[in-house]
């Protein structure tokens, strides 16, 4: 065999592969089989049906072929190697070889009768989607029972005021789902609270109203889980409660599933880990709640976690740093600053001293892949101030506010935009 020797296409370091006069890649390869020639490359898509790959009858010592899962679907169609009378790896050619892990891809190499066909490398090429990070957020609704929204950009600015879309209403929750958008849901409308639920698009455009599926409730919060659906959670109906609806990556809301873990209501929650959730605080018969819930990324609800940090109420929850989450501000006998920290498994740190002025009924949002944003809230009236938080978690002083002052709202990340 004679040609250039080139490092392996896998790149494995300090793997070399023969290369006769360079690799030469073929066609996609469909049918359910096909024979093979030496020192080429084939991309082998096993979409609709497995593949029979037939190896060269009389090969050189030193001959390469190589195989690539085209479609990522060996897994489900696999391939079988027929080494056409030749060894394969020492075997004979009545033993049956089959490749069948998804994204593999197999560099085999013929090494003379003995052993005949190695393979160089025999791997799976790792495919783990991550969608882009949420880039923005909308705050929305809230006292007194409005519908007025402020979009934020991807570096924390908060917009004016956007004309409201829906029922106008406070004590309402709201997440992100489908990956790019969000939802607000539930609330107290004034003359009654309502399930209705507005969804919210990629171009942070609120829809108008979503007939309530569902028990009516305010007083709730809600997280994303699962990288691209959302839950609501708790609140309150005529009493507290623990249910939760859980929402598709298409925004439909679920009915109620029975609750697990403590009934309460002006509680907050945030994701973490990138795909799960936790609700977390609240209050119930004059009691305000330290406890929390993880939600699993199949949005399973688990019993109590006892408290860390502060017992507290109505105060608001983010992701930030692209996995972890951070609960902050809220109403002990005083309103307060303090945050909590969630780490990427869910752990919940103890008080982090207060940053920005105390308030409670604030709303939090992620925003810019990997911040986070407190704003708006209550110290005695409203106010529309914001707290900017870094991909580290820390919280930056007060910043002017933009947009109607008020409390009680809700807050979203939505586009993959910036």
């Amino acid at each position: 065999m004679s040609g250039a020797v080139k490092s392996n296409v896998f790149g494995s370091s300090g793997t070399v592969a023969a290369a006769a006069g360079g690799l030469s890649w073929q066609s996609v390869v469909t049918a359910s089989t096909v024979t093979v020639e030496s020192n080429k490359g084939y991309f082998v898509n096993t979409t609709s049906n497995a593949c029979t790959v037939t190896l060269p009858a009389s090969p050189d010592v030193g001959d390469q072929v190589i195989l690539l899962d085209y479609a990522r679907t060996w897994d489900t169609n696999a391939i079988t190697i027929d080494s056409n009378g030749n060894n394969f790896q020492g075997q004979a050619d009545t033993y049956t070889v089959d490749y069948d892990t998804e994204g593999q891809g197999i560099n085999i190499v013929y090494s003379g009768s003995t052993n005949g066909w190695i393979p160089n490398s025999d791997i799976a090429n790792a495919l783990t989607p991550v969608a882009p990070p949420t880039q923005r957020a909308i705050f929305a609704f809230g006292t007194s029972r409005t519908n007025i929204s402020n979009l934020v950009t991807s570096s924390g600015v908060v917009g004016s005021d956007v004309t409201g879309v829906g029922t106008a209403r406070n004590a309402l929750a709201a997440a992100g789902y489908g990956s790019d958008k969000a939802i607000f849901g539930f609330g107290d409308a004034g003359d009654d609270i309502t399930g209705v639920t507005n969804l919210v698009s990629n171009q942070g455009v609120v829809a108008s109203d979503t007939s309530a599926v569902a028990t009516k409730k305010r007083q709730l919060a809600a997280c994303g889980f699962g990288g691209d659906k959302a839950i609501f959670g708790f609140g309150k109906t005529g009493s507290n409660v623990s249910t939760t609806n859980l929402v598709s990556s298409s925004g439909v809301v679920a009915s109620d599933t029975s609750g697990v873990g403590s009934v309460r209501s002006e509680l907050a929650a945030t994701g973490f880990g990138g795909d799960k959730g936790i609700f977390g605080f609240g209050v119930h018969s004059g009691s305000e709640l330290g406890v929390t819930n993880l939600v699993s990324n199949s949005g399973v609800v688990a019993s109590d976690v006892s408290a860390v940090g502060t017992a507290r109420r109505i105060l608001g929850g983010a992701t930030y740093g692209g996995d972890k989450g951070i609960f902050g501000f809220g109403y002990t006998s005083d309103y307060t600053g303090i945050t909590n920290l969630v780490s990427n498994t869910g752990v919940v740190a103890s008080d982090v001293s207060a940053v920005g002025t105390a308030r409670n009924y604030i709303s939090a949002s992620g925003y810019g892949g990997d911040k986070a944003i407190f704003a708006f809230g209550y110290t005695g009236s409203s106010v529309n101030t914001r707290n900017l938080v870094n991909s580290s978690g820390v919280v930056a002083s007060d910043a002017s506010g933009a947009g109607t002052a008020r409390h009680d709202m809700a807050a979203a990340g939505y586009s993959l935009s910036a």
